[in-house]
């Protein structure tokens, strides 16, 4: 079976019949190589890490998603305060096109969980298993021996555990450590959701991890096609020097450039491209080519960088400019993002009130008094129950009006709510019409003070001749 070369036409993970052609990228040493799988294993006991870290009682980052509880390093939202989801989403979304815009797709090659797991997880069991590229290309060649399906066993075997493993740490963000080792003890029945949860995502990997691989970043991913739009010639990304490369010949040759044409640089990328060729779609910017192009180099006595981290301006010999329009237009438009984001957080209480007309008749006479009646929704979000006093603001109530029904504190629970039905009243003949008047929720202890307006509403007074509505 023929396998394409890297081109600017093809893509190299395809070949020529239109079959799925497995790489094996070399393994490679170098300042970038160490830097990336540093990064990875920190990255990565962060993702195994956080749900076991308790700040305040819970998880250091819990979404809990049952009882409509997000705790974040100690801080709490309730379903409530989920606008400032927007600020979350739209902030990491920037912030990766901002990046981009400075310094390509770093973002891919460095710390994308995919790119994380499968370079620094699943190829490296890969390599301790199947040998180095030259050896696990002539495993595949092989006719099946009980040596090749003993290793690909062992293999496939480790990968569905570590896909099981990455599964259940995903779930135990949604419903704690505890949570999930108690579900785990018990048979799916109980539990046929996270069950169904663990084995989609289990599968998914599994497939992601075994087969699809850098697929998934050529085919399904969009950041890839987003680059040209958010890149220009003063972005840093990884490149070949054309000009010092060219004529590409062997060492010692008359005439020629630095590259030796080795190969090396294309052995080694996980995408399986030539960078020589100039920027690439299927490029992450993982910069296992400049680490292999740089110990060439070193052996052959040439200066390093013929492969390196730079713009489309340096490669031409031309002054990179960092600060440029679109930079600047970005820089702005973030620092927006964070005044807004700021604010919104600034505005957070620990306590949030809410109060709302019970539904039906919207208010009643009887008796000679009007009444309307209310539901005051307390959410406490301390981590500590609270005593509430719900008064009405005398000062903005009109003269003869009272509020029944919060005579005592309200307890309300850590991280819960508690509905309190209260009723405004005001003799009939001291009533004016319709009016906005305000309550008032103190917390005792903390002192802190909330308040909400509702619309007091009785008969309208160009007719208060008619008969008064009773009471139900």
């Amino acid at each position: 079976m023929s396998q394409r070369a890297p081109n600017l036409t093809s893509v190299t993970t395809i070949n020529a019949d239109g079959s799925h052609r497995f790489l094996h990228p070399s393994d490679v040493k170098g300042r970038f190589t160490l830097a990336r799988r540093l990064t990875a294993l920190v990255l990565i006991a962060v993702y195994v890490g956080l749900p076991w870290i308790p700040v305040k009682g819970f998880p250091a980052v819990f979404l809990d998603v049952a009882n409509r509880r997000f705790h974040f390093f100690g801080f709490t939202l309730v379903a409530q305060d989920l606008w400032l989801g927007f600020f979350l989403v739209t902030g990491l979304a920037f912030g990766l096109f901002y990046v981009t815009s400075l310094f390509g797709r770093l973002w891919c090659g460095w710390t994308c969980p995919y790119t994380v797991f499968l370079e620094h997880v699943y190829r490296r069991v890969e390599r301790f298993i199947d040998g180095d590229a030259a050896a696990r290309k002539k495993l595949d060649a092989a006719p099946w021996s009980f040596r090749k399906v003993l290793r690909r066993v062992a293999k496939h075997s480790i990968y569905l555990a570590l896909s099981v493993a990455i599964a259940h740490v995903f779930l135990s963000y949604f419903v704690s450590i505890p949570q999930l080792y108690a579900w785990m003890q018990g048979p799916p029945s109980q539990h046929l959701l996270a069950f169904g949860v663990v084995l989609s995502l289990t599968t998914g990997l599994y497939f992601a991890f075994a087969w699809f691989r850098e697929q998934f970043c050529i085919i399904l991913c969009p950041y890839g096609r987003l680059q040209s739009a958010l890149t220009d010639d003063h972005t840093v990304v990884i490149g070949y020097d054309e000009k010092r490369g060219e004529p590409r010949g062997k060492v010692g040759a008359p005439g020629v450039g630095d590259c030796i044409n080795c190969m090396r640089c294309v052995q080694v990328c996980p995408t399986g491209i030539d960078i020589r060729n100039g920027l690439q779609l299927e490029c992450i910017g993982c910069a296992a080519c400049v680490d292999a192009c740089d110990a060439i180099m070193a052996k052959v006595g040439r200066a390093p960088g013929l492969v390196r981290y730079d713009s489309m301006q340096g490669l031409s010999g031309k002054r990179t400019r960092y600060l440029r329009t679109r930079t600047l237009v970005y820089t702005v438009f973030a620092l927006m993002g964070l005044l807004a984001a700021g604010a919104a957080l600034y505005s957070l209480k620990p306590v949030r009130v809410l109060a709302k007309r019970i539904p039906g008749q919207p208010f009643f006479v009887s008796e000679g008094t009007v009444r309307n009646q209310f539901t005051i929704r307390i959410i406490n979000k301390q981590h500590g129950p609270a005593l509430f006093r719900v008064e009405l603001d005398n000062a903005d109530a009109p003269e003869g009006m009272s509020l029944l029904g919060a005579e005592s504190a309200v307890e309300v629970p850590s991280l819960d709510e508690v509905e309190k039905t209260v009723i405004l009243t005001i003799p009939q003949k001291q009533y004016q019409g319709s009016q906005r008047v305000r309550i008032n929720i103190h917390e005792t202890g903390n002192g802190v003070k909330l308040s909400q307006e509702v619309e007091f509403l009785g008969p309208d007074l160009r007719f208060s001749t008619l008969p008064p509505s009773s009471s139900p």
